[in-house]
């Protein structure tokens, strides 16, 4: 489940933004919702990195993120184990080496309010989302940084905060934090993303 949560959140990484010299709140997220509505499809490559508190060291991992407007998205880690979660509609297919699962939304209460959230983030409606979470704005010469503190029990019970990274540059996250409860922290760097390219409908195929 801990994988789930870590694309569940990386979706809200999907959410395009443009840079400016004063924070408007109202203003960012009306230009999120503005940008958001252009992306058909998303893709690119993903370094995992997470820290473990009690143990005093860090995993990595390597892998690849599909999206397709406006209810499909393939989280893919390929290194250092191949371990696959497709969202398809109301069908989501957790896939590794040796099983199968194929869930049907509709019947889990946990895999439904995952399927919301990942699709109102990628869509844009994630940093409108109040009943979710409590969202603050910073920037930096380069980026805009979005902190998002959970509001719901199911949300908060995992993490403290979550802390997006947007280029002003290039309109997209390069960067995601999630700070957790028990002290575990883990960053997630999205690299060579690319848009409205046309995807294989074979990529999100739940069987």
């Amino acid at each position: 489940m801990k994988r789930i949560y870590v694309i569940l959140v990386f979706c809200m990484a999907l959410l395009p933004m443009f840079g400016q010299t004063r924070i408007n709140t109202d203003e960012i997220k009306q230009k999120i919702n503005q940008t958001a509505s252009g992306i058909k499809t998303m893709q690119c490559d993903f370094v995992q990195t997470k820290h473990l508190k009690m143990l005093n060291d860090k995993l990595v991992s390597k892998g690849k993120m599909y999206y397709q407007k406006s209810d499909k998205l393939r989280w893919e880690y390929v290194s250092p184990y191949a371990y696959t979660f497709i969202l398809n509609a109301d069908k989501v297919l957790l896939k590794n080496q040796k099983r199968n699962d194929v869930i049907d939304v509709n019947q889990n209460k946990v895999f439904k309010e995952i399927a919301r959230i990942m699709m109102n983030s990628v869509v844009g409606n994630c940093l409108t989302d109040d009943k979710s979470f409590k969202t603050s704005f910073t920037t930096t010469s380069t980026e805009w940084i979005a902190t998002l503190i959970p509001q719901r029990k199911d949300m908060k019970g995992m993490f403290q905060k979550i802390i997006l990274h947007f280029s002003k540059q290039k309109g997209v996250v390069t960067q995601v934090e999630l700070m957790e409860k028990n002290g575990d922290k883990t960053l997630i760097e999205l690299k060579n993303t690319k848009q409205n390219e046309t995807l294989d409908a074979k990529l999100f195929a739940v069987h």
